[in-house]
């Protein structure tokens, strides 16, 4: 089955403080979508240091929502771009959209 994201680790780390995890939501609403939108740009202008960067700050972001194989697959991914290896773009990209779509819900 195909992973999807969910608060399985956020709730981990809270222990139930409701307003901890709402916090960290919040500040993943704000980061999320000006990483990716950062992300796309250094990788259309071929600047694939900076998107390498961007791809290691954004695998975190896919490790909290529980995505674990997208965690490693970002892994991969950011090593492979440094390599000039793009196999892994559209599996990474997959992962960004379904991370877009379930953090905009809160």
């Amino acid at each position: 089955m195909e992973e999807q994201p969910n608060l399985s680790a956020i709730q981990e780390l809270s222990r139930g403080d409701k307003a901890f995890e709402n916090k960290l939501l919040g500040v993943i609403k704000k980061e999320l979508p000006l990483e990716i939108e950062a992300y796309k740009k250094n990788l259309k202008e071929r600047d694939f240091t900076q998107t390498a960067e961007i791809v290691h700050k954004l695998k975190h972001k896919i490790s909290i929502l529980g995505f674990e194989k997208g965690y490693q697959t970002a892994i991969d991914y950011e090593e492979g771009i440094l390599h000039n290896d793009f196999l892994l773009q559209h599996t990474f990209e997959q992962i960004l959209v379904k991370m877009r779509a379930f953090i905009e819900k809160f």
